[in-house]
């Protein structure tokens, strides 16, 4: 499940819940908008904590003289990794 997906069942979740007043036999519209939002709270969170952190920015700094110059020299290199 994506963060969009997350976002769509936790919205037309509230909407089941709050703003409809219909009744169905046999199903109960405000439960499945429950079910819908909590859904769509478990996705958003799921993305965010678990699939959201793969990149990583990694900085390496180098330094040595250089040889022509006699002058200490510094390199950084930044990596990002998935």
């Amino acid at each position: 499940m994506r963060l969009g997906t997350g976002i769509v069942l936790l919205a037309l979740g509230a909407v089941l819940t709050f703003a409809l007043r219909v009744d169905v036999s046999g199903i109960d519209l405000r439960v499945v908008g429950w079910i819908l939002m909590a859904a769509g709270a478990l996705g958003i969170v799921l993305e965010v904590a678990v699939w959201g952190p793969k990149r990583r920015r990694v900085t390496r700094t180098d330094a040595y003289v250089d040889p022509a110059a006699g002058a200490p020299v510094r390199r950084s290199t930044t990596e990002e990794t998935r």
